[in-house]
């Protein structure tokens, strides 16, 4: 669905993009992992057609970048991560303003807005103004939009940013029923466990390279499926085991107290950046 061959952005003397190749299947869900400044942002906005590659080859459905943009911006669905409503429209009148600019007939729109409304549970807030809208009712309200014309691809950038657990869970839950019906979607976060949820692959970057790239299952195999957590005179250490019986057994062995658990997408993260999920 998304060929990256080989692609690179700079800004002057900076690479925000290093030689990236990557291919996501039809049907996937896939997470872009990094610290700040590793070059997440800079891929989605490439994709999307709103930064121009300095180098490399991008398809999507098998149509070329840039040649086909217009092909393209019919076949996905965007959701940046800064808010970009009127929050001085309502709900239904900012997807309105959007469904005329993709020109929808206008019967096929006001069904389309009807459905999406009540799919995102907006429906009662339909002819609010935005500007009353919580920080989750705005985020369901950016993916009503971007589904408006029916992509066959979604992209998400930083999706849940600013929310709170409970909001981030519900927007979690629409994410797995828009992939379970078929939609491809791409998504960057810094929440480490939101992509270990919802990713059946992920991407991680460091500096514009890829450093990884796997299930989050294959990629914490990797590193150990078994963590052990101590804390001694330089604070709190951890190291990896393939499995619980050479963790306990290297519990053993520490006059510390010590935590025996199951390894995550975030241990890999920091092991392979040596940074924090925030950067």
């Amino acid at each position: 669905m998304i060929i990256i061959d080989g692609l690179v952005k700079k800004f002057g003397d900076r690479t925000a993009v290093d030689n990236l190749t990557l291919n996501i299947a039809r049907g996937e869900t896939f997470g872009l992992l990094g610290p700040n400044g590793a070059g997440k942002t800079t891929t989605i906005r490439i994709l999307t057609m709103l930064t121009r590659p300095t180098a490399g080859a991008l398809t999507i459905n098998g149509w070329r970048l840039p040649a086909e943009e217009l092909q393209i911006k019919a076949f996905i669905g965007v959701v940046p991560q800064h808010l970009n409503l009127d929050i001085e429209l309502t709900a239904r009148e900012n997807l309105e303003l959007h469904g005329r600019l993709h020109h929808i007939p206008a019967a096929e729109r006001g069904r389309r807005i009807d459905e999406l409304l009540e799919y995102v549970e907006l429906q009662g807030r339909s002819d609010d103004m935005v500007q009353t809208f919580s920080g989750g009712m705005k985020r369901r309200l950016m993916i009503a939009r971007a589904l408006l014309h029916r992509p066959k691809i979604l992209f998400l950038d930083e999706p849940t940013v600013g929310l709170d657990p409970q909001v981030r869970r519900r927007l979690w839950d629409l994410i797995r029923r828009l992939n379970g019906e078929g939609l491809t979607v791409l998504l960057t976060t810094h929440y480490i466990e939101e992509a270990e949820s919802l990713c059946g692959r992920v991407a991680i970057l460091d500096k514009g390279k890829l450093i990884a790239l796997n299930t989050p299952a294959a990629l914490c195999r990797r590193l150990g499926e078994y963590a052990v957590d101590w804390a001694d005179g330089e604070g709190l250490k951890t190291s990896f085991f393939p499995g619980r019986a050479e963790a306990a057994q290297f519990a053993g062995t520490l006059t510390a107290a010590a935590t025996i658990r199951r390894s995550n997408l975030e241990d890999v993260f920091v092991e392979l950046t040596g940074r924090k999920v925030a950067g």
